[in-house]
């Protein structure tokens, strides 16, 4: 059954892994599950992530971190949804736990952190909040 929104599927599979105490988790691939992917190696959420060719798209084999027996990966928010979609200008990008967490920005130049967007001063879609 292929899903209407992979990105809530792709953070829900980190997720419920985070939670049954997984290494790794694997995930079929595309452009921007591989740039959400990588966000999350750059921000040191994840400890590696790799792409295993199969014969269709690509599998994203993501290793998670753990720390002191607890995932790395407090919390997932999917927030900009197939339905409702959330656009906000660079001067209202939001903060996730006042720094501590990342917002997942989709700009003009790429998926980028609010930390990132904000230093290039660009605005977009806020894709979701990863703590």
């Amino acid at each position: 059954m292929a899903t209407t929104d992979p990105v809530a599927d792709f953070l829900t599979r980190i997720r419920n892994a985070g939670k049954a105490k997984h290494r790794r988790v694997d995930i079929p691939a595309s452009k921007l599950k591989k740039a959400l992917a990588q966000l999350l190696l750059e921000k040191k959420f994840v400890s590696d992530v790799t792409l295993l060719e199969d014969k269709k798209q690509g599998v994203l084999r993501i290793t998670l971190k753990y720390y002191q027996g607890k995932p790395v990966i407090a919390g997932l928010r999917r927030v900009s949804r197939p339905g409702i979609r959330k656009y906000v200008g660079c001067d209202e990008l939001p903060r996730v736990l006042n720094g501590l967490g990342m917002a997942v920005i989709s700009t003009p130049k790429g998926i980028m952190s609010d930390a990132q967007a904000r230093a290039a001063k660009l605005g977009g879609e806020v894709v979701a909040y990863i703590w």
